[in-house]
């Protein structure tokens, strides 16, 4: 007996989690009201289950060991009072229709069943009962529906020995179906609140992106009233949120200091020290210090209590617009390439250089080379070099020159352009695996830097 019930608890169990997903469920889930419509089609759903409980019972001297109550209970749990009522008198009138000795009280119960699970509902405010309170629920009114009958039925000689049989096989039934219900319940407001946190950390993760892309600079031409200068640079984060940098600014009427860099790691704890580190290096460029003695005194400050063991590579450079003169400084990052005014390709001198925030105290050293009219400098992060394509290629310092001996005569943003078109062309769809940052400037008639 008790097999046949909990196979047919098993079909009800399948058809409410169906109902679990419905946009009716979805509106009780948030707390908002359940049209007319919608509370209609549940007092029909789970009269309908109730009477399948009825017709999939089995018969027994007489008497139907059933799961009727489990439709109307649940309908109340998370419809509220009408929505059970409802369903308990489509199951409870079916119940009577058949007729038999335990007709009144089985019908009585089930009515009693939604009710009971209705004021459950407003008690608690529509949030659904814990999983122990849904099966001592269940328990207590199949008890109820047992005890019904023992007062309803006469004789009493002959309705005990029913119940005496019936009472453990549909207790436990109705019970385990209502323990399996609440589980489906629970484990579907689980998933519909890792959800509300998800987007939620997206929408917080899509606003500090937009506050990250806000430090750098973002109008180009960012000197219109400089033409000598043309200077453009792209900042793509591998996630929300990265920790490339880049910055350029005057530091008088003459000399131009720019910078890029990389943090070490990804994601908001990256972004912030990209923050401080791009904060730090504007506060301390100053025209009469040198590029190292720039990179020095930021990196002291970044050693300072440094618990997080982050560090970031960074190439700071101080162009003098008139002369040409180019002066610069290497904390351990990727060397930028001088494309000349005749299409020649140089890398620039290699420094000894540490990643800031490494070392306290640590001594930079100074490189200058001249920048001539119509040359591009181009500054990247290795997420250019390290993209990475399907095959597990990456695109190399090697390739990368291949691509920049391409772009001799365009404009800056012509060139970054065409930088990451080829970036994407070679990883063909594969995810991005680290910022890509890349930053051309171009001295024209007079001086142009990318």
């Amino acid at each position: 007996m008790c097999i046949d019930l909990i196979k047919n608890m098993s079909v009800i169990m399948v058809l409410a989690y169906v109902l679990t997903r419905t946009k009716a469920y979805a509106a009780i889930m948030s707390k908002k009201v359940i049209t007319l419509e919608q509370q209609i089609g549940m007092v029909l759903i789970f009269g309908a289950f109730s009477i399948y409980g009825t017709l999939s019972g089995i018969n027994f001297m007489g008497a139907i060991a059933n799961i009727r109550d489990l439709g109307p209970a649940i309908a109340g749990l998370i419809g509220g009072p009408w929505v059970g009522i409802g369903a308990g008198l489509i199951g409870g009138l079916h119940r009577y229709s058949l007729g038999g000795i335990t007709c009144v009280p089985c019908a009585i119960s089930t009515v009693i069943a939604g009710l009971a699970g209705g004021l459950i509902y407003q008690y608690r405010k529509g949030e659904f009962v814990g999983i122990t309170g849904a099966v001592v629920f269940m328990t207590l009114m199949e008890a109820f529906h047992m005890g019904l009958n023992l007062v309803i039925v006469k004789p009493f000689s002959q309705i005990a020995p029913i119940i005496a049989s019936l009472s453990l096989p549909m207790i436990s039934t109705n019970a385990v179906g209502m323990g399996i219900f609440a589980f489906i319940i629970h484990n579907l407001m689980r998933e519909r609140e890792t959800q509300r946190t998800k987007e939620l950390i997206e929408s917080e993760l899509s606003v500090a992106r937009d506050i990250q892309m806000s430090i750098v600079p973002k109008i180009f031409p960012p000197f219109p009233e400089r033409p000598e200068l043309d200077v453009y640079a792209v900042l793509e984060p591998a996630k929300e949120v990265g920790g490339d940098l880049y910055d350029f600014f005057l530091l008088d009427e003459d000399h131009l200091c720019f910078t890029v860099g990389d943090v070490s790691g990804k994601g908001v704890p990256a972004s912030l020290y990209m923050a401080v580190t791009k904060t730090l290096i504007k506060a301390k460029a100053d025209i009469e210090l040198s590029p190292d003695e720039i990179l020095y005194r930021v990196n002291n400050e970044l050693c300072e209590d440094n618990d997080s063991g982050m560090f970031v590579t960074d190439f700071l450079g101080i162009l003098n617009i008139p002369s040409g003169d180019l002066v610069f400084s290497n904390g351990g990052h990727n060397i930028p390439y001088l494309i000349r005014q005749n299409g020649a390709l140089e890398a620039l001198p290699k420094l000894p250089g540490m990643a800031l925030g490494v070392m306290e105290e640590f001594e930079y050293f100074s490189a200058g080379v001249k920048v001539q009219a119509g040359d591009s400098l181009v500054l990247y992060t290795d997420g250019v070099t390290e993209a990475m394509n399907p095959a597990g290629e990456l695109l190399t310092e090697q390739r990368l020159e291949d691509i920049l001996r391409e772009i001799n005569g365009k404009t800056a943003k012509e060139e970054v352009g065409h930088i990451l078109h080829c970036t994407r062309q070679f990883i063909n769809g594969a995810d991005q695996s680290d910022d890509i940052k890349t930053a051309p400037t171009n001295r024209t008639t007079l001086p142009s830097w990318p």
